[in-house]
């Protein structure tokens, strides 16, 4: 499972060193990191193992023409990239352009249970922000499960 936030740094080629916490994760499905669109600002990645229970899961939910929509619009979409033997994976170029990334070339990974999200630092701390009231009014319900 994905948790924690992590402030990760780009090369000049794309690649992110994949925090420890995070490499052992995904290491233990495979080596592969599945990336799709994310429903709003972020891009998301999904080992490879988790990836495939989506798949499996939109086969069971969706009829036919659901199951096309999500075939043609997001899985046409996702990208595979493996960690190196530097501990590095690669965002491919077309899916960083929907973070967007500054000049500063620095990304905030946030782990989401199954998934990490990638996101824009600014992006990210715009979306606490928004959010901030919401989670206040919550606190409570959520201090409770632990």
């Amino acid at each position: 499972m994905f948790a924690g936030q992590y402030q990760c740094k780009l090369d000049e080629k794309g690649r992110f060193i994949v925090p420890s916490p995070i490499r052992e994760h995904i290491e233990a499905d495979g080596e592969s990191v599945i990336f799709v669109k994310g429903q709003d600002l972020p891009l998301s990645a999904y080992s490879a193992k988790e990836w495939e229970k989506v798949l499996e899961r939109a086969k069971e939910t969706f009829d036919e023409d659901q199951s096309r929509l999500f075939m043609h619009y997001v899985v046409s979409e996702a990208a595979s990239s493996d960690i190196d033997k530097a501990g590095r994976i690669l965002i491919p170029g077309r899916l960083r352009k929907e973070i967007p990334i500054d000049d500063d070339q620095e990304i905030v990974l946030v782990g989401m249970y199954n998934k990490l999200e990638i996101w824009n630092p600014s992006n990210w701390r715009r979306y606490v922000m928004k959010y901030d009231e919401k989670y206040e009014q919550n606190l409570g319900k959520m201090l409770n499960l632990l």
